[in-house]
């Protein structure tokens, strides 16, 4: 078996898995190892060229590999060799880190969003006189947001580049806190939760990328296994500022109100200083300023684009129709044809699900039998986000030290060599469970029950980063649309989760209800390990995986 590669056919560098660590998304990880148009074979000359420039002048630079085409085109623009400085990889280290902490607060506020509501839950329903369970639909309805928003943001993150799609749905998103801070009506509230959380699922499905554009393997995996890490802060703190809130005499408006100011905040930081980092994009516009600069109409980036004028598109033209498919069609296919997909999409989405279940369900533990108030019962998520931190860093040192070292002894790795980890989060993940379900007795200390928290939080962190970097190296050329099936299957559950969560919790008792999930836990370990033992074997069968 030759080992696994890329899309350009390099071997996998075994800090690509952790750039998806991110909750998801289809255009994060269709850049892992975005490199395509830095090695591109000519230039059609720098941005400085004056406006007597002839086309003579435009000549090609020795090429960095094999060319693309036959003919090197010389008035094809690219970036002018490794050291351009309109190559973002290029920017200095604390440009990089300052756009990462933009993009990471970004991300935190739209999944503090997902959960602050579920701590209004109570107060809005009584003001609207409905049951609790008809309110829950506000955090169903964002979540199930997230499900729809990255078939739009894939596409058009490869259409329109990075800061175009994000800043249009971060400022709708922003919008919609209006309507939901002023509701007059149930029907106002779900209505703009949904509509928010299909915004919101930009950030969630483009930072990804942006940070594939500018950070180099070794950073990106470090910027992406954090930038995972705040995608889970934001629930765990969202019902803790939800929960103070709610029960000051803010009230619960409040927080739509706190939301819009955090995002504004980081939205507008985000508007004024982040820059478009997208290879194709870039490029484009250098050839756009190259030819009005030059008045040589030849001049052009790989990009043009059949059916879509004013978008950049490859030279070789992208029909309109294949593009859709790509987006639309391929990933329900996979998910009917691909085991592995199929396994892991199910583990995660659990995993995911039972971090959603939690808002509704902890709240009953710790507010209705405990005895706490809203603000002090939301406390305990904070062990969650413990646990989180330390995942982070257990993934990270696995893979600078025996990922790495497999790397520099064969020179490639094995996609099943991320499952290693993945075990260990196996575990941990329903003896945090079934810890949490029976110290839950009031008449217990509380403290075994919070400090549950932490080995569901580390679980959670190292199945979700090990599982999607399995299903990247997996899938490799296929990953974006195994990645955008996974995503939309995930948040559709994680919304059923919320949904069922009281009612379960109700009728079987926070130590059965919480023990059930513990057991769909237990067996899922089996995942891992099988695609462990079986996995080369498996994807030697896949239509959708090279081997």
């Amino acid at each position: 078996m030759s080992p696994p590669t890329d899309t350009n056919n390099r071997l996998i560098n075994p800090t690509t898995a952790i750039t998806s660590g991110l909750g998801g998304i289809p255009s994060a990880l269709i850049n892992l190892a975005y490199d395509v148009e830095k090695t591109a074979p000519v230039t059609a000359g720098s941005a400085s060229a004056s406006a007597s420039a002839s086309a003579s002048a435009l000549t090609p630079t020795p090429p960095t590999e094999q060319p693309t085409h036959p003919e090197a085109n010389p008035f094809l623009v690219t970036y002018d060799g490794p050291s351009d400085p309109l190559d973002p990889q290029n920017m200095a280290p604390a440009r990089k880190w300052t756009y990462a902490a933009i993009l990471g607060v970004m991300t935190l506020s739209v999944t503090f969003a997902s959960s602050v509501f579920s701590t209004a839950t109570e107060a809005a329903a009584d003001e609207f006189n409905v049951s609790n369970e008809v309110m829950t639909l506000g955090t169903a309805l964002f979540i199930a947001g997230f499900a729809v928003g990255p078939m739009f943001y894939g596409p058009m993150s490869e259409l329109w580049g990075r800061k175009r799609p994000l800043m249009t749905g971060f400022f709708l998103f922003i919008v919609c806190q209006i309507p939901v801070g002023v509701a007059q009506n149930v029907e106002t509230i779900m209505l703009f939760r949904f509509v928010g959380g299909v915004a919101a699922a930009g950030p969630l499905s483009i930072v990804g990328g942006w940070f594939s554009d500018f950070f180099d393997p070794v950073q990106r995996g470090v910027a992406l296994c954090v930038l995972s890490g705040t995608t889970y802060m934001g629930p765990v703190l969202g019902p803790i500022i939800g929960g103070f809130m709610t029960q000051s005499y803010l009230g619960w408006r409040w927080t739509a109100w706190m939301t819009m100011i955090i995002a504004s905040a980081s939205g507008i930081i985000g508007l004024i200083v982040l820059p478009e980092t997208y290879a194709p994009v870039v490029l484009t516009r250098k050839a756009r300023r190259i030819r009005l600069e030059t008045h040589n109409w030849a001049v052009h980036s790989k990009q043009y684009q059949k059916h879509l004028p004013n978008l950049h598109s490859e030279e070789t033209a992208t029909d309109f129709n294949a593009f859709v498919t790509k987006y639309l069609s391929r990933p329900f296919r996979m998910l009917l044809l691909e085991p592995i997909l199929v396994l892991i999409t199910l583990y995660l989405t659990l995993v995911f699900g039972f971090v959603y279940l939690l808002f509704e369900a902890w709240p009953i533990s710790f507010i209705e039998q405990r005895g706490y108030n809203a603000g002090i019962g939301a406390l305990p998520f904070i062990s969650i986000g413990v646990g989180v931190v330390i995942g982070s860093v257990f993934v990270v040192h696995d893979t600078y030290t025996r990922i790495q070292a497999k790397y520099v002894t064969n020179g490639y790795i094995l996609p099943e060599d991320r499952l290693y980890t993945m075990i260990y989060g196996a575990v941990a993940f329903p003896i945090g469970i079934f810890w949490f379900a029976w110290t839950s007795f009031p008449t217990i200390s509380p403290w075994p029950q919070i400090l549950s928290g932490i080995p569901i939080g580390v679980g959670v962190q190292i199945i979700y980063l090990q599982g999607l970097a399995y299903l990247v190296d997996v899938y490799t050329t296929n990953a974006n649309s195994a990645i955008s099936a996974h995503a939309i299957i995930r948040s559709s559950v994680a919304a059923g989760f919320v949904m069922f969560s009281v009612p379960m919790y109700e009728s079987l008792g926070v130590q059965w209800a919480t023990s059930l999930l513990g057991f769909l836990g237990v067996a899922f370990i089996l995942v891992p390990v099988l695609f462990w033992i079986y996995g080369a074997r498996i994807r030697a069968w896949s239509k959708y995986a090279p081997m």
